[in-house]
């Protein structure tokens, strides 16, 4: 039964994160493309709105209580915080300068990919390692990528080269975010990662947007920035809820699934020309995803069946 509710739970939080995944990229192409709004305040202003909008869901004497109780401002804590807050920094504004400098759909094709180097950050930050079967799945992956990128109408080497570090970045976190929140000692909760890393990253945003030369949107534009800025939160809120009921690996596969979603649904919105071999390389890549489920499945199976085969010969002996 309890398994049951962690199944429907981790469903509901995925439909909740795939919808306003959907509301904030749709919100982020228009506002950067139709309103010309400069990423980098738009960046700022997600930050800001999703740490304020942290700050009352956690509610002030919580936060406090927490604090005083908990060692919160632990230097490790701290350090976890500040590190994990500039990975969110990273990932927010090279995503936004990738939709301003290329097709929404190809932004989405590009990080596809996550399933590669989440598989190399879990063994080098978590110790999982994977067998022969699930490397070989990945092959599909990169090769739709690489078709998808030397056949995209809009490429530009900015775009890719925002797209790609975007990707890398945001596996790191999320294997680390997922590695903060299991830990038993000083594991954090989702709502609690949300708010202090999206402080963390707002505070490294805030200097920048000072020293720099922006352009301010007008005033007509306040609405929509913040109906974008509250998908944002709670887009963040939700991929944090559900990271905490699966594993890296699992929502890398429900992330890249998420993408081939949304390449369909930005090519419906905004109509952008795709070619043969770009719908070719977005199925390679969601078909390797797969491959890679399953594969990663079947070598689950051989190793448990491996450790009970060991642990049987080690009592019989």
């Amino acid at each position: 039964m309890k398994r049951e509710n962690g199944v429907y739970r981790a469903a509901l939080f995925g439909l909740a994160w795939y919808f306003f995944s959907f509301c904030t990229l749709m919100l982020n192409k228009y506002m950067l493309t139709e309103r010309n709004v400069d990423p980098r305040f738009l960046g700022v202003f997600q930050m800001i709105l999703t740490t304020s909008v942290g700050l009352v869901h956690i509610g002030i004497p919580s936060l406090l209580v927490g604090l005083h109780n908990s060692g919160r401002f632990s230097p490790k804590f701290l350090r976890s915080m500040v590190l994990v807050g500039t990975m969110r920094f990273l990932t927010v504004v090279l995503g936004l300068v990738s939709l301003k400098a290329v097709a929404a759909s190809f932004v989405e094709t590009v990080k596809s990919s996550a399933p590669l180097f989440t598989v190399l950050a879990s063994r080098l930050m978590m110790g999982e390692r994977t067998g022969i079967l699930v490397n070989f799945s990945l092959i599909p992956i990169m090769s739709g990528l690489a078709l998808c990128s030397f056949t995209e109408l809009s490429f530009n080497i900015i775009g890719f080269g925002a797209a790609f570090s975007n990707n890398v970045v945001d596996c790191v976190q999320n294997v680390y975010s997922k590695k903060l929140m299991s830990d038993e000692i000083s594991g954090v909760s989702a709502n609690e990662l949300q708010f202090y890393t999206s402080l963390a990253a707002s505070c490294l945003q805030l200097p920048l947007w000072m020293i720099s030369r922006m352009s301010v949107p007008a005033l007509s534009d306040l609405p929509l920035l913040l109906l974008n800025g509250v998908c944002f939160h709670l887009q963040s809120v939700t991929a944090y809820c559900l990271m905490n009921l699966i594993s890296p690996v699992t929502h890398s596969v429900a992330n890249t699934a998420k993408r081939g979603l949304l390449i369909w649904l930005s090519v419906m919105v905004f109509g952008n020309p795709v070619s043969f071999f770009n719908w070719l390389g977005a199925a390679l890549v969601i078909v390797g995803v797969f491959l890679y489920n399953e594969a990663k499945k079947r070598t689950d199976l051989q190793r448990r069946a491996s450790f009970r085969h060991t642990a049987s010969k080690t009592l019989l002996m």
